[in-house]
């Protein structure tokens, strides 16, 4: 088994429950983690028995972009297409940033973590 980061993904989206927020939008960083069984890549170096963080680095784009209220729906989002898009994972683990959140005081980001295993 091993790990793929793919660390510090940065999105502007449209993601609140505040309607200027929706309107507005803001940055985000987005990282995720999977576990999968890696050793069949180790030797062959072939891409396709591999996951392709070109493809996780996708996904999260794409997810970023549809809007919603709350981050932890935007997560769970993620993770499925996951697992669904990459066969090899087991564990898949994402971590949502909104940097700079309008909550009235000094604050870099708000973050939620949420893992999904097979």
């Amino acid at each position: 088994m091993g790990k793929i980061k793919v660390t510090n993904i940065r999105v502007y989206a449209y993601h609140g429950c505040l309607k200027e927020e929706s309107t507005i939008g803001s940055d985000y960083r987005v990282d995720v983690e999977v576990v999968a069984d890696l050793s069949k890549a180790s030797i062959s170096d072939d891409l396709n028995d591999t996951v392709d963080y070109v493809l996780i680095n996708h996904i999260v784009k794409e997810e970023m972009a549809i809007k919603a209220k709350l981050l932890e729906h935007v997560a769970k989002r993620i993770l499925d297409r996951i697992l669904v898009s990459c066969a090899t994972v087991s564990v898949a683990d994402v971590t949502v940033s909104k940097i700079n959140p309008p909550i009235n005081g000094d604050v870099e980001m708000v973050s939620i973590n949420l893992q999904l295993t097979r």
